[in-house]
């Protein structure tokens, strides 16, 4: 099997976002999907070992931020390749917090979906989240991110966390 197959899978890249008593964090997240439209249901996957993994399993909720194609690898680097143990990641950042508490993107963002927690799947090393899409808006009229610009284009990379990573 090759599994560089998986790479022709279409993606787009995010801020999946949450907050923890106070605290908020985000991070890069390529694996989200809309599963249903009445009611709008969207699932993520997040690596076990992330620390936004703790933030949404406390919160029982997260946001979205979809990102925009001009979003510099800077930015990606801090929500992606950081350790929100280790920083604030939205220092510095334009963000508002939505009336669950979690961060939206007011930078490189072309739109937000707020999900309320429904249901998780324990997959290993990591789990899906479940939930019914409670808020949503355009950010701005910006071209989103895919996962295949991102590596062509950006040349990024993925790291070892994420669920799309293939060793080599």
């Amino acid at each position: 099997m090759n599994p560089k197959a998986l790479h022709a899978i279409s993606y787009g890249l995010y801020v999946v976002a949450a907050h923890k008593g106070d605290k908020i964090n985000g991070q890069i997240a390529n694996t989200v999907f809309q599963i249903t439209s009445k009611p709008a249901t969207l699932g993520v996957s997040i690596n076990k070992e992330n620390y936004t993994h703790e933030f949404i399993k406390q919160s029982r909720s997260f946001t979205v931020n979809v990102l925009d194609k001009e979003t510099g690898m800077v930015f990606i680097g801090r929500f992606g390749f950081k350790c929100g143990r280790d920083i604030e990641k939205f220092e510095g950042i334009g963000y508002r917090l939505s009336p669950l508490g979690n961060p939206i993107l007011e930078e490189h963002s072309t739109a937000f979906l707020e999900v309320k927690i429904e249901k998780e799947i324990d997959m290993g090393t990591h789990t899906i989240f479940i939930g019914e899409v409670v808020d949503a808006d355009i950010i701005s009229d910006g071209e989103p991110l895919t996962y295949a610009y991102y590596h062509l284009v950006k040349k990024g990379k993925a790291p070892k966390a994420a669920p799309t990573y293939v060793e080599g």
